[in-house]
């Protein structure tokens, strides 16, 4: 396949039913803006000779990307955040188009790597629990308001709510402080909790099978607080960890790593910056907290929370768990819990 440098640069911006394209001649410098119905996109690139096609990575992104590349095209998915910059006057299909042809070019941006179908399957899997633990943790905090305004008093959590509000109800019933119109929709709420959580452990169980068929899910579970839901996430949303330089790149794409800000040969440094995969960042700080919170702490964290602040040691762990992650995919190593430690200790 031809080298990148050498191949024409095609601006596609992605749409539900009209796509448009932004080609500029290699010979003559003559721009061409054409607008293609989504039914006519693979019949286009199928007849165009080899190029190279920039997008927007988008919901959609991914998809073209594979059906493009499958036709001998080279794709390029661009950060929406980077190819605004590059938006002149008003945003049209034609001026977005022409934005990402000029982002295309640029060689400080770093491309999105494509991702695969088995990857997108996985993170649509995250991405449907994700929406069903929201909507658990609606219904129970709409029953912990509804009781509340009848005197009775619900701990904080799902777990705890739905082993002791049986007892609450039957209390309030024997007191005469519910009616039994509201004790049966109540009853009919947490029937509607209980398949939510069904339908969250079906996809639990679908992630773990994934997991087990994944080498790279297993060899990251490994490391101290990296679970099923994290291991899965991180291989998922990334693919290919080769694509980072380093580890420091990885988390700092991730937002583990602090923000600078610099003037007049000075560099300030401010909280971390929280860029990238929110829903990674997430999962990462969840399992360093646990880490943390356990009853036997290693030497290198018990030293940290000594003189920093709690957040501070979690983001720090947080940061090490996505750096190691990176060493053990990208150079395909085994974690080694010894090494581990070790470190641990050096940096402390």
């Amino acid at each position: 396949m031809q080298s990148t440098a050498n191949l024409p640069v095609i601006g596609l911006d992605l749409a539900k039913s009209v796509f448009q394209l932004h080609i500029v001649d290699v010979e003559t410098g003559e721009i061409q803006r054409r607008q293609i119905k989504r039914a006519k996109l693979t019949e286009f690139f199928a007849k165009c000779p080899p190029s190279l096609v920039a997008m927007e990575a988008c919901g959609t992104a991914h998809h073209w990307a594979r059906a493009i590349g499958a036709l001998g095209h080279r794709v390029k998915l661009l950060p929406g955040q980077h190819v605004k910059a590059f938006l002149l006057r008003d945003k049209t299909d034609a001026m977005d188009a022409q934005a990402i042809w000029v982002a295309a070019q640029q060689p400080h941006i770093k491309p999105v790597p494509v991702k695969t179908e088995r990857q997108q399957t996985c993170m649509a899997l995250h991405g449907m629990r994700r929406q069903l633990m929201k909507i658990r943790i609606m219904q129970t905090n709409a029953l912990r308001g509804i009781l509340a305004e009848f005197g009775i008093t619900l701990p904080v959590g799902h777990v705890q709510l739905l082993k002791t509000i049986q007892g609450e109800l039957a209390k309030a019933q024997q007191a005469d402080l519910l009616s039994t119109d509201l004790v049966v929709s109540v009853q009919e709420q947490l029937k509607r909790i209980d398949a939510l959580q069904e339908d969250i452990d079906h996809l639990g169980q679908r992630l773990r099978a994934m997991i087990r068929e994944d080498r790279q899910m297993q060899a990251i579970q490994q490391i101290p607080g990296v679970g099923d839901l994290t291991a899965s996430a991180l291989v998922g949303s990334v693919g290919d960890f080769t694509t980072f330089r380093s580890g420091r790149q990885f988390a700092s794409w991730v937002g583990l790593v602090p923000r600078q800000v610099g003037t007049g040969g000075k560099t300030q440094q401010l909280g971390i910056s929280k860029r990238g995969d929110t829903y990674l960042r997430t999962l990462l700080i969840a399992g360093a907290r646990s880490v943390i919170a356990r009853t036997e702490r290693s030497s290198w964290i018990s030293r940290l929370l000594e003189r920093c602040h709690y957040n501070v040691v979690v983001v720090a762990l947080a940061n090490k768990m996505a750096r190691t992650a990176w060493a053990v995919l990208a150079k395909g190593a085994t974690f080694d819990h010894v090494k581990w430690n070790s470190t641990e200790s050096v940096n402390a």
